[in-house]
Order: C-alpha cells, then structure tokens, then sequence
C-alpha cells in the first residue's frame, strides 16, 4: 500500500511507495478480466480499421450510443479501402445523428491518405498515424496499444479523471501544465504485456467505478492508494472547468416544397457548423432566407410560422424558427440546391434537428388527423 501524506495547503505527496507501476497494472488487469466489458463489438475483431473508427466514434459519446451507429456504419464501410473509395455524402450521410460531423469528414479524409500512401492500411509508425486528419495522441495511442499491443499511453476523459484521482493532481483539467502531468502519469503506468487489455481495462475503469458522479470507490481494484479516496477528496477531483454561460443565438430556416411534395435542400458550407451537409435554407432573418430563395430563382408567394426548434451545440444553444414557404418553382441552377423527396432526404447527411423535422412532418403526412 502507497502511504500519502498531506502537507499543509491540503496536496498530497508520496511517503513510502510500497506498491509499483507494475503493482498499479497488475490488479487493474485482474480486475478487467473479472468485471471489464470483453463483448464490445470492436473487439472481436480487434483490427486497426475497427479500433480507430470505434475511438473516432467514441469522442464526445457514450458506449451505448456508439455501438448501433458502428455497426452500421461497418456494415456499409467494412474496410478501409470502401471508405477511401465512398463520397463524402455517403460517409455524412452513415454518420448522420452521431453529430460532431468533423469526426467523419476528417476520417473520410485520412481513409483516402492511407488508401494512396499506405496501401490502404492505417500506418504503424505513430508520427505517420497521428498526422492523419482527426487523429491526436490518444486516439493514436489507442489505436497502436490496441490492434498491435504496442506500448501507447492514452488520455481520454475517463482515464484523466482516473489518474486525476490516483495521484490527485490538481489543476485546470485543459491547461498544458497539468496535460503533461497526466501524459507523464500515464506513460509511467504502462505494463509491459497485455496493453490492449491493460488500455481498455483503463477506459473501463474510469466509465463503470470511477464515475465523474457517485463512483463506487469501494469496488476499485485502486482504492488502497488512490490519493483521492484515502484523503476523502475524490469529489475535488479533476478539478472542475469554470463553465461560462451558453449563449443563444437564433436563426430563420425555411420548409419549402413543391407541388410533388419534394423538399428544397442546400447543401451548407465546407466549414462552420455542419459542414457540407444538406439542411434547409438559412439565414439569421426571415427576410435573409428569402432572399436566398430568390437567388435561386425562387418566387415566394406566402410564408407562414411551422414550428420552431432548439438545439444545443458545445458552446451555445441555437433556436431555429421553421417558416412554411410556398414558391413558384423554377428548374435550380445551383448544383448545390436540390428537389429531392423526404424518404430520398433521409438518406442524405442531414443535421439532427433537420432530419427529425423531416421525418416528424412525414409521420404527420402519412397519418393526417381525422376529422369527425
């Protein structure tokens, strides 16, 4: 057992280390093997296309979320080379729902790199790795422990709060002091064996026992020297990010349909929020989106309130007034405007909100209310 002492400002510092960095991996693993999550669908098998399209994945959402959209997602890419070789559309439009949509355009990216300067295989070399789009040090790290064994440290969000807690280090979670103490903790933690476990065994650790709220401290195969659990302090630990209001910002989009019921799309921009996806027209005033209707070659003819809607992105909450709009269709010059049917909407990368106005206003078709 690793003793701690506290000095007067409350940290903690080493005393007497009885136990080892091998003592640390040693009953993590045994604890993996008798509590750990082995059916995980990239884990059978663990190859690097199914690894680093499941860590790609897993940035910013839940196992249980992921899973589904992996599946599908593997079943229409099932290699590498498929998804070098797909549209981007295609690749948006699998992706769509899972949000965060840079995910997908920059894993869509690297499969080409890869596809012309690997032979379609992910690089072993991690300086190559992580100089492909959308891949940082963890995730790289990651990858390499887990489909070759090699010796990677990784620093997820649940690992970070993990070691956060083993060796209480304080500090802004974000700061650069502290990401280097925690990049040094985790590399000085590797095991020399079993580093596909021994990395999954981590990221489960921190995802079922050591909880942002309410960890079981009592069921960690860590707890006899964790720095916060001896000192009573695991609720201080990380240290929470000073969290800064959500602003709100609003926006005009418009639900235009011709008289075979087909939805005009544009497709938005290649960058900003949901990049090169296909959405509604848009702009941050009524007026503006008319606008944009008449640059098509468009001639609005009434306009009305359908619905409006709220969304919330990372930074700030985004409130969206739908207007109903009834035009005077014209042939679209614009490649980038499209007639297309709802069922046909649907399979196209949407953004969320869009996708299940959709399919909302197509349920509400298909079973109009009757009348007595």
């Amino acid at each position: 057992m690793q003793a701690i002492k506290l000095t007067d400002d409350g940290s903690a510092q080493e005393h007497v280390r009885e136990s080892t960095e091998t003592d640390f991996a040693t009953r993590l693993l045994a604890w993996f093997d008798q509590h750990g999550r082995h059916d995980l669908p990239w884990q059978h098998p663990r190859t690097p296309y199914r690894v680093w399209l499941s860590e790609v994945m897993l940035q910013q959402t839940q196992v249980q979320t992921v899973i589904p959209y992996f599946q599908a997602f593997l079943a229409r890419f099932p290699d590498l080379p498929t998804l070098a070789a797909a549209s981007l559309d295609e690749v948006l439009a699998q992706w769509s729902g899972l949000g965060y949509y840079s995910r997908a355009r920059n894993l869509h990216r690297a499969a080409q790199i890869c596809a012309l300067k690997f032979q379609g295989e992910l690089p072993v070399d991690f300086d190559q790795l992580l100089a492909l789009p959308g891949i940082g040090r963890s995730t790289a790290g990651a990858i390499l422990a887990q489909a070759h064994g090699a010796r990677h440290a990784i620093l997820d969000g649940n690992v970070r709060r993990v070691l956060s807690r083993y060796r209480r280090v304080a500090g802004d979670p974000a700061s650069s002091a502290t990401q280097a103490t925690l990049w040094q903790l985790s590399e000085s933690l590797l095991p020399d064996e079993r580093l596909a476990d021994y990395t999954q065994a981590l990221m489960d650790l921190g995802a079922s026992v050591c909880s942002r709220t309410r960890p079981t401290c009592l069921l960690c195969p860590l707890q006899d020297d964790c720095g916060a659990h001896l000192a009573g302090a695991v609720a201080q630990f990380p240290q929470a990010r000073v969290r800064r209001e959500r602003p709100l910002r609003r926006c005009v989009q418009l639900w235009v349909q011709d008289s075979q019921q087909r939805l005009l799309l544009k497709r938005r921009p290649p960058t900003g929020i949901w990049a090169g996806l296909w959405s509604l027209p848009e702009a941050d005033t009524q007026d503006g989106a008319v606008e944009i209707l008449r640059a098509d070659g468009l001639r609005p003819l009434s306009s009305s309130v359908l619905t409006s809607l709220r969304h919330e992105f990372t930074h700030y909450s985004l409130d969206i007034q739908v207007m109903a709009v009834e035009v005077e269709s014209l042939a679209l010059t614009d490649s980038e405007t499209r007639w297309i049917s709802a069922p046909e909407a649907l399979a196209l990368g949407l953004p969320q909100p869009v996708r299940r106005l959709i399919e909302s206003q197509a349920a509400a078709s298909a079973h109009p209310l009757s009348h007595s």
